[in-house]
């Protein structure tokens, strides 16, 4: 069992490989369909999203034979390679339109809203509601505003209209009275093209779909799958494993402004899901202590309108068909939409969630890895998926680094996530309008593209690790199905307490309480937080009230006492020093670390410890673990394993952008304690301050001043790769040494006499040289890539080796400092 879980680490199979999305977004040809699907394959990419792109010429129509005459090729190619394929189901995005061939079909499936439209009562008795040929008349009330947004109470009455006309007689009072028509209507939204023209803004972006509408997806059902199904049919369940749908808009986008989502030309839809005719007001306006609980009535509503006619059936659709639903809804946190999806989905773009600014904890979007992981968690889903790094760097276009790249793969594994969507790889980058697409390539056409590699394996062994595995956090944070409470559990990341968000619906439908543990699928807690401004259904109250009597621990974050026995603490810090008392925190750090992520996992009979630093400053100290037994070190980056013996307190170095595994043997108890080795100081520092030779494609130059070569004459926007060299004569072999680079922008290749020593893609920018620096001349050649973006954007960010390069000497301080 041992040695096959080794193996497996370290070589995993392609299932666990990153899936990228591959924008088709220019000419197609299938020599270069091939090309690419090669050039993935060979960098250990074993999959990818097929997914049309703004860019495609007209004369290749979206479904047309031409269209899926380059998608077989696709499919058929990556089957030959054992690669897996998921397709897109829109053309662009968001899902649900077809490239608007739904409302082609016919008018009546665009896409509808309901508006508030006031009209103030001044003299006249009688108003007229004017309405289009596409509006329907859905409720008139008069009401007596009290603010701009907010309305008596009292005085809201429902009239009865005469076709377009209503009659209302004002009382003779103070108060401003108005006539609020809710009227629906087409919301005027579209979904984004694949080609010139169809963008947001132009004319010819194609209308979407009434995603409430079940005739509306019927079509799309149609129009869509049923087109991929027909020609690729063979290879579902085989090379094509999924459907990613995209963050279906159910109004579109660029709707009419204020609109809210409605559907069926009358009121019966909601009144189907528990809705009232008199809720209407108040999803405009304050109507008092009841508007909150309208507002959630309607929210609901309309969640599980959308849950069932949409998402049910192409869950259905793809299950009947051997594949899986994937991707993605529209918020962050929408976690009660991904209970039909097979592969549950998020995704983190436009740098919402970052490593600066504590925005990996912060704010509505730093849910988002572990709403799709605990979704598939809690329905037992073997994988969950996210999109990733679309317009996530810091200037919003090519200056992502590899090193933000990879805290941002670790911010998701860590959370749970074990299936990794990079957005995107590019077919092409001709013209601003195709490399600037939500830019940028984080494929082919990046800088570390040579070297990704390092990056498809590192993907496949952690992936590998969080599947299969169960998470073993006893703490469940209880949540709505559209919102995770995020200030809550910033505590809680900061002092490495793990826990796993628990949807209201979830406990009340799947949950198994009894002897003061909830058990949901593999997942077993023993403590319930809850934002004390939580509206709880009642019958939610009830049995969490008789979880307690069963010695269940509920915790409730703020004042109020909203289930009776619960334990009240004001601050999330509180609620994270109570937990950490009764030994729920994961592991416990000396010194404290707020900036490393934890997540403790079962698989098979050992226990596994995801240790993920999401900070800018080294950890240097102990990681004291639960379990007693044999532990491992494995590094997911190398694949390398160490044995440290039988230890229950860990000495444990972190850089930043590192992560490290853990993993505990419980049933080998007879390893040899190991002592940690000190830390240790060079005894001396040689910096190689002497002339390097630089040189690249139509480049040489000496320089003994190392500098940003932005500096440098017709170098400023230049993207690409330059050589360092130099030499190093040393009296004789050190035994043991460091080669610390300094300031890299932004990846380096070392080499030591001509043997490769390694690539590292972020600081700290060292190699150990242990035996490799012999007696005499050594040559040491650093062959440095900088951004893309000083090409692509026209910037001219920081370039080359900028240093000091210094050799750190440890164990014998005999050597030539004269350098040459």
């Amino acid at each position: 069992m041992k040695l096959d879980l080794h193996e497996a680490f370290q070589n995993p199979g392609h299932e666990f490989s990153p899936i990228p999305f591959w924008f088709w977004n220019d000419q197609l040809t299938n020599e270069e369909i091939k090309r690419q699907i090669h050039e993935m394959d060979d960098k250990g990419v074993n999959g990818f999203v097929l997914h049309p792109r703004i860019g495609i010429p007209k004369d290749i129509g979206y479904l047309t034979d031409a269209f899926m005459g380059y998608v077989k090729v696709a499919v058929q190619e990556a089957k030959q390679l054992g690669m897996s394929v998921i397709l897109y189901d829109e053309a662009m995005y968001p899902s649900g339109s077809a490239k608007g061939m739904v409302v082609k079909r016919h008018s009546s499936f665009a896409s509808r809203g309901l508006q508030a439209v006031e009209l103030p009562c001044e003299v006249e008795k009688e108003h007229t509601i004017d309405l289009t040929e596409e509006d329907r008349l859905i409720a008139v009330f008069a009401a007596k505003k009290i603010a701009e947004n907010e309305l008596e109470p009292d005085s809201i009455q429902e009239l009865e209209p005469h076709e377009q006309t209503v009659r209302f007689d004002a009382p003779q009072d103070d108060g401003r009275w108005v006539i609020l028509a809710f009227i629906e209507t087409n919301s005027g939204g579209n979904i984004r093209g694949i080609h010139f023209g169809e963008d947001d803004g132009e004319e010819h972006a194609p209308p979407s779909a009434d995603l409430l509408n079940p005739e509306a997806v019927k079509a799309y059902i149609e129009l869509t799958h049923e087109r991929y199904y027909d020609v690729l049919q063979d290879e579902f369940g085989q090379t094509v494993i999924a459907m990613f749908t995209d963050e279906p808009d159910i109004v579109g986008r660029n709707a009419k402004e204020g609109i809210k989502p409605w559907t069926g030309g009358s009121f019966t839809w909601y009144e189907q899901y528990g809705g009232k005719k008199s809720d209407l007001p108040a999803l405009w306006y304050d109507v008092g202590i009841e508007t909150a609980s309208i507002r959630k009535r309607y929210e609901q509503a309309v969640y599980q309108r959308l849950s069932t006619v949409y998402y049910e059936p192409l869950s259905r659709w793809c299950e009947e068909h051997g594949i899986a639903l994937t991707g993605h809804p529209a918020e962050s946190d929408d976690i009660g939409l991904l209970d039909h999806f097979q592969i549950p989905g998020q995704d983190v773009v436009w740098r919402w969630v970052a490593p600066e600014e504590g925005k990996g904890i912060t704010g509505r979007h730093s849910t988002a890895g572990k709403c799709s992981a605990d979704a598939a968690r809690h329905r037992g889903r073997r994988r969950n998926a996210d999109e990733v790094l679309g317009v996530c760097s810091k200037k919003g276009g090519w200056d992502l680094s590899p090193g933000d790249m990879k805290w941002y793969f670790d911010w998701l594994f860590v959370r749970g996530v074990n299936l990794i969507i990079p957005h995107a790889f590019y077919y092409s980058i001709d013209g601003k309008r195709r490399s600037h697409e939500r830019p940028p390539d984080v494929g082919m056409h990046s800088s570390w593209w040579p070297y990704y590699r390092f990056f498809s394996n590192y993907i496949k062994r952690v992936s590998w690790l969080m599947t299969d595995s169960v998470n073993t956090t006893k703490v469940a944070v209880l949540c709505r199905e559209n919102h995770l409470p995020w200030e809550m559990v910033k505590p809680f990341y900061e002092q490495q307490i793990e826990f796993n968000y628990v949807e209201e619906a979830l406990l009340l439908s799947k949950a198994e309480m009894a002897a003061g543990l909830i058990q949901i699928e593999a997942q077993s807690y023993s403590t319930v937080v809850i934002d004390g401004r939580y509206l709880l259904e009642e019958k939610t109250k009830q049995q969490l009230r008789d979880w307690i009597k069963q010695e269940g621990t509920v915790i409730t974050v703020g004042e109020e006492r909203i289930v009776e026995g619960a334990i009240i603490v004001a601050t999330p810090e509180e609620g994270a020093n109570r937990l950490i008392e009764s030994e729920q925190q994961t592991v416990r750090l000396n010194p404290r670390c707020p900036d490393i992520r934890i997540s403790h996992v079962e698989k098979g009979d050992r226990f596994f410890y995801l240790l993920v630093h999401e900070g800018e400053e080294s950890f240097n100290g102990t990681v004291t673990l639960r379990e007693t037994g044999t532990v491992e070190l494995w590094d997911a980056w190398t694949g390398t394993i160490e044995e440290l013996g039988q230890v229950k307190e860990v000495s444990l170095t972190l850089h930043r952008r590192e992560s490290i595994i853990l993993m505990v043997d419980p049933n080998n108890r007879e390893s040899i304690i190991r002592d940690p080795e000190p830390i240790k100081e060079p005894i001396k520092m040689i910096e190689l301050n002497q002339e390097w030779t630089v040189t690249g494609e139509a480049f040489e130059k000496q320089t003994t001043a190392l500098q940003s070569w932005t500096e440098w004459p017709q170098m400023t926007y230049y993207s690409g790769t330059l050589t360092y060299r130099t030499t190093l004569h040393l009296q004789e072999m050190i035994a043991k040494a460091v080669i610390d680079c300094g300031e890299v922008e932004e990846i380096v290749k070392l080499t030591v006499n001509g043997e490769e020593i390694g690539v590292k893609m972020w600081a700290p920018y060292s190699f150990e040289v242990t035996g490799l620096l012999c007696e005499g001349e050594n040559v040491i050649e650093l062959a440095v890539t900088n951004s893309k973006a000083n090409e692509m954007d026209r910037l001219a960010l920081p370039s080359g080796l900028i240093g000091p390069v210094t050799v750190e000497v440890f164990g014998s301080n005999r050597y030539i400092s004269g350098i040459m």
